[in-house]
């Protein structure tokens, strides 16, 4: 299609698409100014209708598409979210994405992409429903939105960029746009959402996270057809960057913001919502304070027998490497609420998890847990607060620690399932291959030397026992009264006593010879020298395993790369020393 060339100043653009948009009504002479060239041009007539020529100059602001991005866990809006994807969720009996779809529909905007990922299948239906298109995003739990747009960069061209988790409580949607826009508000006080400052043109010249009585930048935006390509050019130049990828697009807009022209365009705070947690949806639904609409909730009442409303305060803690956990208050108790990730049941027996809490509890290793479903693996505790984990530098907490370990160990408990962690690093190596993440290379040298440690350790015969078999110092947590639990059991099972031991030295910090007394001190006796490579050689293999799962669940970014060399310098310094004594 040839492009008309855009000839239109902003003031000529809002003449003529008002004209466009009352075609259909009544008209009256119009004064000349702004209007004057419109009608010397025969875009408009001297009553104010349009004219053909007119319709067909706003051919170049016309909007071609829209994307919308859905495939973000939002695990803040936690416990909503565990269940279904963000944009399922319904307000007001609406479900957000359906609102958003038909809002843009209304608007004349039927050529609309959805990118799903979290809980895909979830979306498909509407594909069905409305007629729009999916584009499936497979990195979206290691990659930020700059995924999902990298896969519609052919696509983006006059273009609304949408989030399904939107709601507008008016259309905002327009058939023609002038230029790039970024939606602002005005937020009094102080406010954590990227904010923006612009010329007297609006034009965005600055934009800072957080400000004070600052213009928020929320809700949908607006690609031009210039703006696109080159922001498209932008981002397949920067996208190999670890950086691009698990930042948010707006980052990297403002890092080439000089070359990307877009504009501040106000809008009133009532027009677009986003609701970060649920704490906030209850404040705008309050249907959602009697009746959460979650299975969670239904769990968390049945075990601590309360009702939706008494469940408050809830705030979405550190996401673990295979679970999603919140916290909550519930009739002045605190507590957490643990649900199993998504695929985990391939891997982690929970049956054996619920059996393993039972026999901690039993040996007084661990009360915190006031229930654990077998099948499905969610779990309530308490919330231990103020809570401190183990510090191996603290010889009192190092001897708790260890005493609860021996305790473990010397309990004479047995389980009907077993812990691995040599076929737990195989399955991670098979997983990583699969996934293509151009490390194997990088790894070589350390797998094969995992693969000796495995065959010297395979060579001996050591009783089995049960095991936590995962001792790092995290899941020692210490409460206000002193007391030490060892927490999470999910990959606990009958193994070698030295799998507690190695995952304890593998993220202890310790050095060599802290290490060694460490043992020592779990022996309460000098270890033998192939005691000590045995239990090194699982220092390794620990530290190993971590960095396999942490690059397979796709940790990116500077501070996870030194967090990965670190894993990869620990698994090196145990696994050196552990081959060198075998050989001695």
């Amino acid at each position: 299609m040839v492009q008309v060339k855009k000839l239109l100043s902003k003031s000529q653009f809002d003449i003529l698409y008002m004209a466009w948009k009352n075609r259909d009504g009544a008209s009256g002479q119009i004064g000349l100014s702004a209007a004057e060239y419109l009608v010397s041009a025969g875009l408009l007539s001297p009553k104010g209708k349009i004219t053909p020529a007119g319709v067909d100059a706003l051919g170049p602001y016309k909007v071609t598409n829209a994307v919308i991005m859905a495939a973000g866990k939002s695990s803040r809006f936690a416990p909503l979210s565990f269940e279904k994807p963000k944009g399922l969720i319904r307000v007001k009996g609406e479900v957000m994405i359906e609102r958003q779809i038909l809002q843009l529909q209304a608007a004349g905007i039927c050529d609309i992409t959805l990118v799903v990922g979290y809980k895909k299948e979830k979306m498909f239906y509407l594909a069905d429903k409305f007629h729009v298109k999916i584009v499936v995003n497979d990195d979206y739990y290691r990659y930020n939105n700059p995924s999902s747009l990298i896969r519609v960069a052919d696509q983006l061209d006059n273009t609304y960029i949408c989030s399904s988790d939107d709601y507008f409580s008016e259309n905002v949607f327009e058939p023609y746009v002038y230029a790039a826009y970024y939606p602002v508000f005005y937020v009094p006080g102080r406010t954590d959402e990227y904010c923006a400052e612009s010329d007297k043109t609006g034009r965005i010249t600055k934009v800072t996270i957080g400000g004070t009585d600052a213009w928020a930048m929320v809700g949908h935006v607006y690609f031009s057809r210039e703006f696109s390509r080159a922001f498209v050019r932008i981002l397949k130049k920067e996208y190999s960057s670890s950086l691009t990828k698990s930042q948010l697009w707006e980052d990297l807009f403002v890092r080439y913001l000089p070359q990307l022209e877009m504009y501040a365009r106000r809008f009133d705070s009532s027009q677009i919502k986003e609701f970060d947690s649920l704490n906030e949806l209850r404040e705008f639904d309050s249907s959602y304070v009697t009746d959460a609409d979650s299975q969670i909730f239904r769990n968390i009442g049945k075990v601590l027998s309360c009702r939706d409303q008494d469940i408050t305060d809830l705030r979405l803690l550190k996401g673990g490497l295979t679970n999603l956990s919140f916290v909550f208050l519930c009739r002045g108790g605190k507590y957490v609420y643990r649900h199993p990730g998504t695929g985990t049941e391939a891997y982690l027996n929970r049956a054996g998890e619920a059996c393993s809490t039972k026999i901690a509890r039993e040996l007084g290793l661990d009360d915190t847990v006031l229930f654990i479903d077998p099948e499905e693996g969610w779990k309530i505790s308490r919330f231990i607060e103020p809570a401190r984990t183990l510090d191996c530098r603290s010889a009192v907490q190092t001897e708790q620690a260890l005493k609860i370990i021996r305790t473990l160990h010397r309990s004479g408990r047995q389980v009907p399932y077993r812990f691995d962690l040599w076929i737990e690093i195989g399955r991670l190596g098979k997983a990583l291959a699969e996934h293509d993440c151009g490390e194997q290379k990088c790894l070589k040298s350390l797998d094969d030397m995992i693969a000796r440690l495995h065959r010297c350790a395979a060579r001996e015969r050591v009783p089995e026992c049960l095991c936590h078999c995962d001792c790092c110092v995290s899941n020692f947590l210490i409460g206000e009264n002193g007391k030490m639990n060892l927490i999470d059991w999910e990959r606990s099972g009958m193994s070698d006593p030295a799998c507690d031991l190695g995952a304890l030295l593998a993220s202890s910090g310790s050095t060599m010879e802290q290490a060694e007394t460490l043992v020592k001190q779990y022996l309460r006796r000098r270890p033998e020298r192939q005691e000590l490579c045995r239990c090194f050689g699982y220092a390794a293999a620990s530290a190993y395993c971590r960095l396999l799962q942490e690059i397979v669940q796709g940790m990116v970014g500077p501070s996870a790369d030194r967090h990965l060399d670190d894993l990869k310098q620990c698994a090196e310094f145990y696994g050196r020393s552990a081959l060198a004594g075998y050989r001695e």
